[in-house]
């Protein structure tokens, strides 16, 4: 783990307006890659040993967490966020918890994957977040039960050692661990509450899976494939052109600024793996007045080779599924897609297979990593 900027204590009591304006927060340089704690990458939470207050599944809520003054309930204050009971200890004489008491929580990342920062987020948890967390990872393979993985036979690996962390904060971890992961758990000490966790990494598909589908999408998220950099991102992340399934509206997709020169927009990716394209999606759905007015699609083979126009610009309609068969397959580990003049997408599917020498850094990565 190296160092992050730190936010320890409580923060001050809510005074009313903007809730997030004392929040205190941080640039992490490894938020640049994906969350694999993603609700629409199939991430969830499948256990945890207290939810009194506030429910497991808030902490992979993709929204930031909101705040209610004024919303109580039966059992006191609901919080957009995960809230245990306050803990006790053992006698009038020891009203205090032990050392080693703390609250878990349970989470299956939405692909495997190598991860590279963690974010515990205590939003809006001013008093009554916990004093310190933790976190373990471990790599089981299949759909293993919570109590599969709490079973004395799993090996987890410490990630975030036992470290204190603010109220009302994006408490952030690098964490370098070379290794494939699974699942994780989240440990809170003593007792209190977190509001997101975000969990920043790189997916690590199984070589096997991908084989046995044949043809997929070679630049999903899912499938191993990741957005390296992008001309803007003033409204979207790029890396929702790649995520599962259709957008369900505007926010989904990605969306540039209005441009006011002779520009262009555009996203580059890598993909999976050195592949063989055979045909393209590009998705413009619920982009109805911004939709980019044309787009053409480019490959690369390799770090420094020349990019190939596969793709030539081709004019876009708005809240459509555009697709296109190559008359010949395209060889590549990389892509981009160049957008005229300015807009946006929601999804772009490359189509295709890994190239022999593709599939076999697939497999080589996958068994270096320990997947």
């Amino acid at each position: 783990m190296t160092a992050n900027p730190r936010f320890t204590g409580d923060a001050s009591p809510y005074g009313g307006g903007d809730p997030y304006a004392d929040y205190r927060t941080a640039e992490f340089p490894f938020a640049r890659y994906a969350d694999l704690a993603d609700r629409r990458l199939g991430a969830g939470v499948i256990a945890a040993n207290d939810e009194f207050f506030a429910q497991r599944e808030n902490l992979l809520v993709p929204e930031r967490a909101e705040f209610d003054p004024e919303h109580f309930g039966h059992k006191g204050k609901i919080m957009d966020g995960w809230e245990t009971r306050r803990r006790r200890g053992a006698s009038a004489e020891h009203p205090w918890p032990t050392a080693d008491d703390h609250d878990w929580a349970l989470v299956r990342l939405g692909a495997p994957g190598v991860i590279r920062g963690i974010v515990v987020d205590t939003a809006h948890f001013r008093g009554n977040y916990p004093a310190a967390v933790s976190v373990e990872a471990t790599s089981v393979p299949g759909s293993p039960s919570p109590e599969d993985l709490l079973s004395g036979d799993v090996k987890w690996t410490p990630l975030v050692p036992r470290t204190a962390v603010g109220g009302h904060a994006a408490n952030g971890f690098a964490v370098d661990v070379e290794q494939v992961f699974t699942h994780l758990r989240i440990n809170q000490h003593p007792d209190g509450g977190i509001a997101r966790l975000r969990v920043y990494g790189e997916v690590v598909p199984d070589p096997r899976w991908l084989a046995a589908l044949g043809t997929f999408d070679v630049v999903a998220l899912e499938n191993g494939g990741q957005v390296e950099d992008a001309s803007n991102l003033f409204y979207s992340p790029a890396t929702n052109t790649i995520q599962p399934g259709r957008s369900r509206a505007m926010h989904e997709c990605w969306e540039t600024r209005r441009r006011r020169d002779q520009g262009h927009d555009w996203i580059r990716y890598r993909l999976a793996a050195q592949s063989e394209i055979r045909a393209i999606e590009i998705d413009t759905a619920y982009l109805k007045g911004n939709a980019a007015g044309w787009a053409s699609v480019s490959v690369r083979d390799g770090e420094e080779g020349d990019w190939t126009e596969v793709l030539p610009r081709t004019r876009l309609q708005p809240d459509t599924n555009h697709r296109f068969v190559l008359d010949a397959p395209a060889v590549g580990t990389h892509a981009r897609v160049d957008i005229f003049p300015d807009g946006g997408i929601s999804r772009l599917r490359l189509f295709g297979a890994p190239t022999e020498e593709g599939a076999a850094w697939l497999g080589a990565r996958h068994r270096e990593l320990g997947g």
